[in-house]
């Protein structure tokens, strides 16, 4: 099930143009408009969730689909790593009220002094 006002289900339907790196059943990836990595790609879910506290049971093949893809793109640009991050909630930085993991690679977010 698809949100006819969200962003990245328009993206989904291909009604908003986008640069898609791989897809499959589950899961679409697109290269972000405003990279912050020289790789930075959002791994979509095709039905519309809006964050990881909103799953459930019947949910969890996306989930999983959404990390099986990153491993595949991982091995496939043959990648010495990379980093997924999720921001759930207004309260973490979400801005797009659907699941969606951003898949970075090619710098280290752990220069210049962040942490985790």
């Amino acid at each position: 099930m698809l949100d006819s006002t969200c962003i990245f289900c328009k993206i989904i339907q291909g009604s908003v143009p986008s640069v898609v790196v791989k897809e499959n059943e589950y899961v679409t990836v697109i290269k972000n408009i405003d990279p912050k990595a020289p790789i930075h790609y959002l791994i979509i879910p095709k039905k519309h969730l809006i964050d990881i506290a909103s799953l459930t049971e019947a949910d969890q093949q996306f989930g999983w689909h959404m990390l099986k893809i990153a491993s595949d793109i991982s091995k496939e640009q043959n990648l010495s790593g990379f980093n997924l991050v999720s921001n759930n909630g207004v309260a973490a930085g979400q801005s797009v009220f659907h699941l969606h993991f951003h898949f970075i690679s090619g710098k280290n977010l752990y220069s210049g002094g962040f942490t985790l």
